[in-house]
């Protein structure tokens, strides 16, 4: 019985520790993006620096997305593989997190973030 109790306390204690809560509602299509620039992914597969990639909260890998500055109005398709931003980033307005290559593509690094638009487009859509 005391084992039990000791798996229980286990699974509460590590259940704690991920930042995966669902967000929820709708999934916002305005907001601030940033870049990031990882050592590997959620998805499971190998991170190339010179990628269209992004990560997003709760969302399904491999789709793919059309993200707009709103400031200068260039846009970028870039692909899910990574969870991200954390819900504390999440709730103060961060909606997706690109790739290092790809928010340069849009905006200037140096700034760090970026008012966006964003919204999922079908894999058709996208000329790989």
């Amino acid at each position: 019985m005391k084992c039990y109790y000791a798996v229980l306390i286990c699974l509460f204690l590590f259940c704690g520790c991920q930042d995966n809560a669902s967000v929820t509602g709708p999934y916002p299509v305005m907001g601030f993006a940033s870049w990031y620039d990882p050592w590997f992914v959620a998805s499971g597969e190998r991170y190339h620096k010179h990628k269209f990639t992004c990560a997003i909260r709760n969302r399904d890998f491999g789709k793919y997305y059309l993200v707009c500055n709103l400031d200068n109005n260039k846009c970028v398709v870039v692909k899910h593989n990574d969870f991200g931003p954390s819900l504390e980033l999440f709730k103060r307005g961060r909606i997706i997190d690109l790739s290092r290559y790809a928010f340069s593509k849009v905006a200037d690094l140096k700034k760090g973030l970026m008012r966006v638009r964003t919204g999922e487009i079908y894999a058709g859509q996208v000329d790989q």
